[in-house]
């Protein structure tokens, strides 16, 4: 169909959850809750990696960047949620919905290629002790930092600009921020093709890490069962188990969101979904790095006493 046949509209209703006034209500009050939660335990995180020197090593710096990340991420869903629970609807132009839409799909890009670092982090550490400060020094830290933000900036490029150059014929979309499925259903064209290149693009980019984060696995476990002692694997393996809820509660989600069969967008159940990694994931992050590391705990400990010397002395 020509797109010359189909006007443009301006804004879209992001329609939100449909529910009652109490359960609104009380669904605005736990987001919100959570919500606070989420940026202060994030927060915090960026704080002790940057105060504590204990935890002044490449591991901590990619969690440091890790919750850096989530504070956008979370940000850049939720208000938009808050609002549709307050009010039942949001009226937002679309050029802020495409933007929302690159920006949203940019963060979740970015952490995926985060995350697959983060298991290279854990890889060297584990099988190339010897050499692993000199690999991980400072400056590749940066590096492999920076080339995850310009990847995932970059690969989000594709799904987001194809959105943009669809005509409209309908304004209301079925969830609570600008997303691909729900803004393709509202397009005047057939847009079969469109999807097919997101999955291409977004499934393989998801499969392709996630297939590195495993092999990268795959080394850890074979060098740990060649460790001596049971307490050494055990300790081996604590400082990969956070880091594996993490990336199951990630790709686990957003697979079957955006890979997933047809009937999971179909009956609506992909925007529960959504809250999982763009609500709860940056929210339990800090609670499964805090309360699952002996290292992060200490350095709440130290944190807690110099605080409490600086208030003594006050």
């Amino acid at each position: 169909m020509d797109h010359v046949n189909h006007t443009w509209t301006q804004n879209f209703i992001l329609a939100g959850f449909n529910s009652s006034g109490t359960i609104r209500f009380l669904a605005f009050v736990g987001t919100l809750c959570i919500y606070l939660l989420a940026l202060a335990g994030n927060l915090f995180i960026i704080f002790l990696v940057k105060t504590d020197s204990g935890l002044s090593t490449p591991m901590y710096f990619f969690i440091s960047v890790l919750s850096f990340l989530e504070l956008w991420y979370v940000s850049s869903t939720v208000p938009i949620l808050l609002h549709t629970l307050l009010h039942g609807s949001l009226s937002i132009l679309s050029t802020l919905c495409f933007t929302q839409l690159y920006f949203f799909h940019s963060l979740g890009m970015t952490e995926c290629f985060l995350l697959c670092v983060m298991a290279l982090d854990r890889y060297l550490a584990i099988c190339r002790p010897l050499h692993y400060h000199a690999l991980m020094s400072a400056q590749v830290q940066r590096w492999l930092a920076g080339a995850t933000w310009l990847a995932g900036f970059s690969s989000a490029l594709v799904p987001a600009s194809l959105t943009a150059t669809l005509p409209y014929c309908l304004r209301e979309v079925a969830h609570y921020f600008c997303d691909l499925a729900p803004l393709m259903q509202l397009a005047c064209v057939d847009t079969g093709w469109h999807a097919q290149v997101y999955i291409v693009v977004i499934g393989l980019i998801n499969t392709c890490n996630l297939l590195i984060i495993l092999g990268l696995y795959g080394g850890i476990l074979k060098a740990v069962l060649k460790l001596p002692s049971a307490a050494s694997r055990a300790k081996a393996f604590s400082t990969c188990s956070s880091h594996i809820i993490v990336v199951t509660l990630f790709f686990g989600s957003a697979f079957i969101v955006y890979v997933g069969p047809p009937a999971v967008r179909a009956e609506g159940r992909d925007k529960l979904m959504s809250l999982v990694y763009t609500f709860l994931t940056p929210f339990l992050n800090p609670i499964i790095y805090t309360l699952r590391n002996r290292e992060v705990k200490e350095a709440v400990k130290r944190t807690m006493q110099k605080f409490r010397g600086i208030l003594k002395k006050t």
